[in-house]
């Protein structure tokens, strides 16, 4: 099959073009004819080198949309012919005392698709069947690609900051996630302020409809109940932090942070004041997720570009060249 591969031995974010052997599907698995798979930052993160280096060489994506062609041993042939998704979690020991809690999200031994196994960038794909989505007909591929990761990890975030509806909620940085996290409030009746750089970016938010638009720092003219940030800036949680009422809660949706700066204790976290990070996602916000979308209409603005230019859209995300979500057709010429 053809696959865009990262080897260890690359330059610094580059993948390869290569023909490389299909996949088999263990017991428990199935295979999938791979449609589509988002491009999702946390994939720049790894074939940058910012993440170490967990499979060499590695087959990077874990927003799949693909049909199930294959199926190993165990697994319930009943699947074959549906079209599911795959996305960041691929598998959990479910022994550990936080599966055995019920917090799968943050299982001790985790295994993460694109990353600890090969992923979507390719015609065909492995996954573990009891961590494949179901996926409704009202979203088509390339739709359903971007909410597997930026848009189930987009809804935690809000899940975990606590969001009621009708609250009023800044998002800091406004990328893939954070376009999809926008139209959920606007669903649930919040007030939306979007914090984020380039003008493009807030070009785009005022068109989704946000309450208000400013620099990436830059504190909202009231008050946040919540906050959500997406840029892996440590600076910008100290933005959020500082735009909250006493009581409000940042949530950090971000798989790698660069430092945290200095900040005052007493102006900015007392008043019960909180910060909580956002730890990948369950099953349960997947499919809570997906419902919602389909009922709601809530789909990723995005860019599409065939497997052969995996590389290319890999430039485009890391380089804020495109609004929303980038999405490889791995079925495109």
């Amino acid at each position: 099959m053809l696959a865009a591969v990262r080897h260890a031995s690359h330059p610094r974010g580059r993948v390869s073009l290569e023909d490389v052997d299909a996949p088999r599907p263990a017991a428990g698995e199935v295979l999938l004819r791979v449609r589509a798979c988002g491009v999702c930052r946390t994939d720049l993160h790894i074939v940058d080198g910012e993440l170490p280096t967990h499979r060499d060489p590695l087959v990077p994506g874990h927003q799949i949309v693909g049909d199930v062609v294959g199926a190993g041993l165990g697994v319930d042939t009943d699947l074959v012919g549906r079209r599911v998704g795959v996305s960041w979690v691929g598998g959990i020991d479910g022994t550990c005392p936080q599966c055995r809690a019920g917090r799968e999200n943050l299982c001790d031994a985790p295994t993460y698709t694109g990353y600890d196994r090969d992923g979507g960038y390719a015609e065909l794909a492995c996954a573990r069947a009891d961590f494949t989505i179901a996926l409704p007909d009202e979203l088509d591929d390339f739709e359903a690609a971007p909410l597997l990761c930026a848009g189930i990890i987009g809804f935690r975030s809000l899940r975990v900051a606590g969001v009621e509806p009708g609250e009023r909620v800044g998002l800091f940085g406004f990328g893939a996630s954070a376009h999809l996290a926008l139209a959920v409030l606007r669903a649930w009746k919040c007030d939306v302020y979007v914090s984020t750089r380039g003008e493009k970016h807030r070009a785009f938010a005022r068109s989704l409809g946000a309450a208000w638009v400013g620099d990436a720092t830059e504190k909202p003219p009231v008050a946040l109940d919540r906050a959500v940030t997406f840029a892996p800036a440590g600076d910008v949680v100290v933005a959020a932090l500082s735009s909250l009422r006493k009581g409000g809660v940042v949530a950090i949706n971000a798989i790698h942070l660069d430092r945290m700066p200095q900040f005052d204790y007493d102006s900015l976290l007392w008043g019960e004041r909180q910060l909580r990070s956002v730890t990948n996602m369950t099953r349960q916000d997947a499919r809570d997720f997906v419902e919602i979308a389909a009922r709601e209409r809530i789909v990723a603005r995005t860019t599409v570009f065939p497997l052969h230019a995996a590389q290319s859209a890999l430039d485009a995300v890391r380089g804020d060249r495109i609004d929303g979500a980038a999405v490889i057709g791995c079925r495109l010429n």
